[in-house]
Parts: C-alpha cells; sequence; structure tokens
C-alpha cells in the first residue's frame, strides 16, 4: 500500500440501526475496493468487519471495526460501529476521530430510534453527515416515505442526490440527479449500465437536479453568483458546493442502495472519494492545554488511541489515529499519560482481522499497531521533546447494572483482572468494586450489552459468571435533635476500660447557625460553647458536623479525635440499614474518663454507642439515589411508557417533542431502574431509548423505609 497524503485521506464512520446492513454495506465497499475476493454474509458468519466470536455467535456487531479501502487514489478509512444502543461507545469514539458519517437506514423502517440517537451524536461533534436509504430491494421497502421522514425532521438540509426508478423485489436502477444518468444493474450487481434518464423520468430528476443545484449553490458566495448569472452550476461546481455544505452541516445529501446485491455501491463510493472533505478541510481537534492541533504532516508527531482489542495469537492490538506528523517502524515515542517510552516495531492498514504492514503514516491517517508495553485506550504517543496530550472522548453514562461474581469463589481475582481488560476494549462497560455495597458491580448500556460480555467471559476466558441483583446505596440521616449518652466501662484484671460520652446530634443543612448555645430534652436545658468545630466533607456525600463542647475538663481534649473515630465508623455503617450516613452535626458537650482506665479504644466505643443511640431517636429517614431519567419514545407508545414509569415511582417533569420522537423528563429511584432498560424495550418494541444521571439523594417514602427496616433485621438476625 502506498503512502498516502492528508489531503487524499477520507474517514468515515458507517453508523444506523441495528438491521440496516452496516456490515453487509461494508463487506460490499471492500469487495469493490479489491481487498477481498469474495463478499461474505452475516448469516455465514464470514464477514471482514464482524469477526470476533461473540459477534459470530449472534449475529450482530459488538465492536466498531476499521477497515481501509483504495479507491481512485484516495484512501477511504471507514469504521463500521454497532447499530445497537448497546454498544452505542463504538460509535463515540469512531465519530471522534473521522470526519465524516454515513447513516445507513433500512428502507423497510425509515428513521428509527437508533438513527434519532445516532444522529444526535454527529450534530453534537459537528460531522458531516450522509444518509444511505438501503434495502431497496425488499419488498416492503419504502425509499420515498423514508425520505419524507428524513425531511419533516431535519428539513430542507435533506437533499436527494439519487432515487430508485423501481424498488422492491424487482430493484435494479437508480436515476442519480448529480450526474444525470441512470444507473441500471444485472442480477449479480457490481458495474452499472450508465444510461440516459428515460423520459418517463426526466421531469422528477430535472426538479431534484433544480433543487440540488440550488441547495449547492447557498454554500459558497462565488458558486452562488454564478448560479444566480447562469441558472446552473457545473457538475465539479457542484461537488465544491456539496462539500462546502457536508462541512457546515449545511447539506444531508440522500443516497441509495442494495448492499446486499451490490447496487449502487460502487457510485457511492465514488462520492465518497470526490466530494467528502478531506481530514485537513474539517476542525481540528483541540489538546488537553485548549491548543488546536492540525494535522502537519511536517509537525511534531503525536498519535492518540482511540481502541484496543486482545485477539488471540496476537495479544493487543492498538488503533491509533495520527493527529499530527508521521508515523514509521522504529520510531521512539513517549507516552504522555503514564511517562513510559515506548518503540513502534510495526504499523498497519487494517481491515478487520486482517492486516497490511505500511511504511509510513500521514498526519490524518488511522491504523494500529501491536505489542505495546504499556498503552491503553485514550493514551497519547508523541516523538520526543513534544508534549502533547488529548482527552476528547466523552462516553455516555451507564443505563443497565448488575453486581457480578462467579461461580467458583476462588476466581473472583481472575475474574476482576479480565472485566479490566474488557472495560479497555468497550469503555461503557464500568466496572467498580464497591466497598459500601461489598458487591463488585458492572454497568453497561443495557441487558443486551452485559449478556455479552457474559458470554464472553464464559466461552472465551472460560470462567462461569452470575448477575445478581445490585443493592442500592441508600443513605441514613436525621430530621431533628437528639441527645443521648454512653459509658463504656471493662474490667478484667489489670488495666481497664473507661470512656463516658455525652452528645447531641441534629440534622446538618447549608445554612445552620454555626453557633448553637441551648437545646432542651425531656424538660432539661443543655447549654452549649462550641470550642472547636470540624466540618468534613463525606468521601460517600454530604457533611459531618463535628462540635468540641467540653467545658472543666471532663474529657481530656487528647480523647476527642478517638470519640469522633468511634462516630466514623459508625456512620461508614449507619444504625438503621448499615448505609452511609451524612448530613449531621454532632456536639460532644460532656462526659467523664478515668486517671488510669480512660483510653483511646475506650472513647471510640463511647462516642460509636452514643452516637448510634442518638441517631436512632432522632427521626432518623433513609435517603435514596434519584435519578434524572430522559426517554426518547414514539408517539404510539407514549401512555404506556408513562403508565409504566408511574409503576415506578417516577415524578413527570416535563415533556417535549424532539424530531419526531417525544421526549419524557423524570425523576425516577435508582430501585426502580434496575429492569428498566429492558422493560422500555419490550413496550416499544425495541424503538424507545433513555439515558440516566444521578440527580440528588431524597426521602424514601414511609412503606419504603418500614420495608428495608424489616429486611435489614432479618438479615443481622441470620447474621
Amino acid at each position: 500500500m502506498k503512502v498516502y497524503q492528508t489531503n487524499e485521506i477520507k474517514n468515515i464512520s458507517i453508523l444506523g440501526s441495528k438491521g440496516a446492513g452496516k456490515t453487509t454495506l461494508a463487506e460490499a465497499m471492500l469487495y469493490e475496493g479489491g481487498v477481498i475476493k469474495r463478499r461474505g454474509t452475516v448469516e455465514a458468519g464470514n464477514t471482514v468487519t464482524d469477526y470476533f466470536p461473540v459477534e459470530k455467535e449472534y449475529g450482530y456487531s459488538v465492536f466498531s471495526t476499521t477497515f481501509s479501502v483504495e479507491w481512485n487514489g484516495k484512501k477511504l478509512n471507514f469504521i463500521d460501529c454497532p447499530g445497537s444502543d448497546d454498544f452505542i461507545g463504538g460509535a463515540v469514539s469512531a465519530l471522534n476521530v473521522t470526519d465524516t458519517a454515513l447513516m445507513v437506514l433500512n428502507a423497510q423502517y425509515g428513521m428509527e430510534v437508533g438513527t434519532v440517537n445516532q444522529f444526535r451524536y454527529t450534530e453534537q461533534f459537528r460531522k458531516p453527515l450522509i444518509f444511505i436509504v438501503n434495502h431497496l430491494d425488499n419488498d416492503k421497502a419504502d425509499y420515498d416515505g423514508a425520505v419524507a421522514q428524513l425531511k419533516e425532521n431535519y428539513g430542507g438540509k435533506v437533499v436527494q442526490i439519487q432515487y430508485p426508478v423501481n424498488q422492491g423485489l424487482s430493484f435494479n436502477a437508480v436515476v442519480d440527479v448529480l450526474k444525470m444518468k441512470m444507473y441500471r444493474w444485472k442480477p449479480e450487481g457490481g458495474a452499472p449500465e450508465v444510461l440516459d434518464i428515460p423520459d418517463s423520468e426526466k421531469e422528477k430528476a430535472e426538479d431534484l437536479h433544480a433543487r440540488l443545484v440550488e441547495a449547492a449553490a447557498e454554500h459558497d458566495d462565488a458558486l452562488m453568483e454564478r448560479f444566480f448569472d447562469e441558472g446552473t452550476l457545473s457538475e465539479d461546481d457542484m461537488r465544491a458546493g456539496i462539500r462546502a455544505g457536508l462541512i457546515t452541516r449545511g447539506m444531508f445529501p440522500v443516497f441509495c442502495v442494495s448492499a446486499g446485491k451490490d447496487m449502487c455501491v460502487r457510485r457511492t463510493m465514488e462520492f465518497l472519494g470526490n466530494v467528502v472533505p478531506s481530514t485537513d478541510k474539517m476542525p481540528p481537534p483541540v489538546n488537553t492545554d485548549g491548543q488546536e492541533i492540525k494535522p502537519d504532516p511536517d509537525g511534531p508527531t503525536s498519535l492518540f488511541f482511540f481502541k484496543t482489542t486482545n485477539e488471540s495469537h496476537i495479544g493487543q492490538v492498538s488503533y491509533f489515529k495520527v493527529i499530527s506528523g508521521k508515523i514509521k517502524p522504529g520510531d521512539d515515542l513517549t507516552n504522555a499519560d503514564r511517562g513510559s517510552k515506548e518503540r513502534i516495531a510495526q504499523i498497519f492498514s487494517v481491515s478487520g482481522q486482517n492486516r497490511i504492514e505500511v511504511s509510513e503514516m500521514i498526519a490524518g491517517d488511522i491504523g494500529a499497531t501491536v505489542k505495546l508495553k504499556d498503552v491503553r485506550r485514550g493514551n497519547t504517543l508523541n516523538s520526543k521533546g513534544y508534549d502533547c496530550h488529548f482527552d476528547f472522548i466523552q462516553y455516555p453514562d451507564p443505563k443497565y447494572r448488575r453486581a457480578v461474581r462467579s461461580v467458583n469463589d476462588s476466581e473472583m481475582e481472575k475474574l476482576s483482572e479480565i472485566l479490566h481488560r474488557m472495560h479497555e476494549e468497550d469503555p461503557t462497560w464500568v466496572i467498580e468494586q464497591s466497598k459500601e455495597l461489598k458487591q463488585t458491580i458492572l454497568s453497561g448500556q443495557g441487558e443486551f450489552h452485559l449478556r455479552t460480555l457474559k458470554w464472553r467471559v464464559e466461552n472465551n476466558d472460560k470462567i462461569q459468571i452470575e448477575f445478581l441483583e445490585p443493592r442500592i446505596p441508600y443513605r441514613e440521616t436525621i430530621t431533628k435533635a437528639a441527645r443521648a449518652d454512653y459509658r463504656h466501662k471493662k474490667q478484667s484484671g489489670g488495666a481497664g476500660q473507661f470512656g463516658e460520652v455525652h452528645l447531641i446530634v441534629e440534622p446538618y443543612y447549608d445554612g445552620i447557625s454555626s453557633e448553637p448555645s441551648m437545646y432542651k430534652f425531656g424538660g432539661q436545658e443543655y447549654k452549649i460553647t462550641p470550642r472547636d468545630t470540624q466540618t468534613i466533607d463525606l468521601e460517600w456525600g454530604g457533611k459531618l458536623v463535628f462540635i468540641n463542647s467540653i467545658v472543666g475538663g471532663s474529657i481530656d481534649a487528647r480523647f476527642l479525635p478517638a470519640i469522633l473515630k468511634g462516630i466514623m465508623s459508625r456512620m461508614e455503617q449507619g444504625p438503621l440499614t448499615g448505609s452511609y450516613a451524612r448530613d449531621v452535626r454532632i456536639i460532644v458537650y460532656d462526659g467523664k474518663m478515668h486517671p488510669v482506665d480512660s483510653n483511646e479504644i475506650s472513647f471510640m466505643l463511647a462516642g460509636r454507642n452514643a452516637f448510634s443511640a442518638a441517631f436512632k431517636d432522632a427521626g432518623p429517614k433513609i435517603l435514596e439515589p434519584i435519578y434524572d431519567v430522559e426517554v426518547y419514545v414514539p408517539a404510539d407508545y407514549m401512555g404506556d411508557v408513562m403508565s409504566d414509569l408511574q409503576g415506578r415511582r417516577a415524578v413527570i417533569m416535563g415533556m417535549s417533542s424532539e424530531k419526531g420522537y417525544e421526549k419524557l423528563m423524570v425523576k425516577v429511584p435508582l430501585k426502580e431502574l434496575s429492569s428498566y432498560s429492558t422493560s422500555l424495550s419490550s413496550i416499544s418494541g425495541g424503538r424507545a431509548s433513555f439515558v440516566m444521571r444521578f440527580a440528588s439523594y431524597e426521602l424514601v417514602p414511609p412503606d419504603v423505609q418500614e420495608k428495608l427496616l424489616k429486611e435489614y433485621a432479618a438479615t443481622q438476625a441470620d447474621e
């Protein structure tokens, strides 16, 4: 493979809902580009881009897969992305390192929830977008309906480049209104006949051509003047105008293909090679210092690693984009994130699991290398003396969580290593060793996402695992002031243990008086004279305020840290359910000590038990985590979705319409979201989606608190 210059490189993501035909389109592109001699199929499990065992087992894409095609003097680097919303991380990674997106639609269904979700990411990253209407050979294909949906949602930016002359089982021809020619294929697809547009199609073709000319002229002042002067544009002028419209996202061209029959794939690739912007025409990435780093082949070398995989017989394969400079085998680079040195032994242009070794890669290109010592996904490697670091990929928050453990307890350590390795491959698998919940929590984008991980662990790594309902990280707090004292006394021969602590607890909140002075309990007044105040930001959220109000030396100051330690130990295992306690102000105002038997352990235990007793008398309440949830749902399913949410103790905060979907904004307790991903998919036939993020801790309803207290009491009795 020749060394391609920056202006000859096009980096393109292939997006679309599950079943849109992205993998089949990729296979046809590889075939047309001469990379493969025979097209594989998803059903046969022999495609280039779905090559991992789990993908062959389930028949769908799990990972984004890079492949390259040389086409008319250009290098087209593609990243074929999974269609399922559960594997959105692959699309997010791809969009961050590519310059243009192809959005593939199934002509039977038009816009689907995956289309809407992935379009939102192209919008977020400001990527040029081309729609590809696929499956035109299906008997239920509805090209006009799909285009109408696109125009309804994205307006006049949607501009047809092609339309099918006939669709359905007899599909074999399209009219191209940029070329103003008709393309017709034989049953085997491939190279078409290029024909004049028949009379029956001329009026429609000329109308769409005029719209295309006008749309192309809109994005370049010089072209607009020429259009006004001459009333039309040349084909080259139209290409320039379309390119300008793509870069600004002022135009979304529409192509149509039958990827399965290899019809119109070649023409689509011709457009990609001739029209879509090369990497040097797009806004450059910004490093962590806020500097734009242009793809300058003569600049210092900087590689960004956006993906890693572990493959049998090879080990780790690391995928990178050359942000600036150039890279050759044997180059020594420095890891900006880890400080380690790396030598690049080999560089490859990749197509799935097929790798072609190359002698050099220039700024803008995408490639892979193997057997690096200390490189992780997200790392930056730089040439000597160059300090540049990138951190521009932000992945979506998890939506589905389960506790995970190995069936054989002795394999837990090995399982932990495997899970962290798999997180490197797919960062939307999030692993947490929760000290609070005493569980390993695995979070992902949905049930399907976690089930795929389970298959890989059990079939590739031969460890049997099981998923459990994750415990909920409740919090405990109080609603009123209370007082308690506790004496710890122990005598067992020789020196004993003695410590007595008197304290007051009350709720802490922002704006509370900083100088408490008087409290009244059981008809008795307690005067407080604060001598010292510590405010502790608890690592699990909320605050603990600890006030020393000891007067007259009833407790020596050296024992106050031990009292605080005892209180903290009880706050880490709250009196109600064993959950963390928070937002409490504690005033130690009196106590007793013994000149011989008092020591730190005595006051630690006295403080712990006094706090526990006071806490239980202070109107204790359990707090639960509440999440902000945004649900995107077709209007037809709105009633069922709202009914389901109300059964989950959801509070509807608002609703709106967004690009053909209804958007519900709700607050939902985490406890009720355990299986929501699966339920929403079932209710909507897979057409709805949601995002969730932590909002706050709120009081649980009384009936829920009573249930939690009984459950905790039962576990304590069992122990």
